[in-house]
């Protein structure tokens, strides 16, 4: 027997699951992280299988207020299952590029935009070092979990912003984000699974750069 595609494995692992915070939308969504992340053999967690807080607050912010991108080019960096993404096209974007390093992280967010009837392109890659190929908005969710990617990435956000694009984050309150470099847009009460978070409940901001 071959080995499954990354969509069959996305597929085998995962079930279509409304996101707590954001019904309007349904991800291909896992039960157990820690059995999944040994399916997967990678040194990164799934982050693609889970509805994580800050995606959700910055999803439920898009949807809330889509003028913020709406008929406007949109990049959302470290895309994980594409919750965020979605949001941007069900609220109106023009054009929507999720990024991941993860190739499974890609396969579910073809599967996802797919199931909420959205287009969103997927780039795989380190994007770091690019401009967000010139999108005027720029997203992010749960991206500074740790010192290593919160200084990998807050150049590549400072940078957007600097040339006028509009950078919006979600984060549940994590140690390293810089919150002297942002402004807090909004805050929500956000569902999450027990077995990420140890909680069944917590606060995220969605802040603007």
């Amino acid at each position: 027997m071959s080995a499954p595609t990354l969509t069959e494995f996305v597929l085998a692992n995962t079930s279509l699951t409304p996101v707590p915070l954001v019904p309007e939308v349904v991800l291909h969504s896992a039960v157990e992280a820690m059995d999944l992340w040994e399916l997967t053999d990678q040194d990164q967690p799934p982050f693609w299988a889970f509805p994580w807080a800050g995606g959700q607050a910055l999803a439920r912010h898009l949807l809330d207020h889509p003028g913020l991108v709406r008929d406007r080019k949109v990049f959302d960096l470290a895309s994980g299952s594409g919750l965020v993404a979605i949001a941007a096209a069900l609220a109106g974007a023009d054009s929507v590029t999720a990024n991941d390093i993860d190739p499974l992280s890609l396969a579910a967010v073809e599967l996802n935009a797919a199931a909420n009837g959205v287009a969103v392109r997927t780039l795989p890659g380190d994007q770091l070092d690019s401009d967000a190929h010139g999108a005027d908005v720029v997203l992010a969710g749960d991206v500074f979990y740790d010192a290593e990617i919160t200084a990998l990435v807050l150049p590549f956000l400072t940078r957007a912003a600097a040339r006028g694009a509009l950078v919006l984050l979600g984060d549940p309150d994590r140690a390293h984000l810089p919150r002297d470099l942002f402004t807090a847009q909004a805050r929500y009460e956000v569902p999450v699974p027990l077995t990420l978070e140890s909680t069944e409940t917590r606060s995220a901001t969605v802040w603007r750069a």
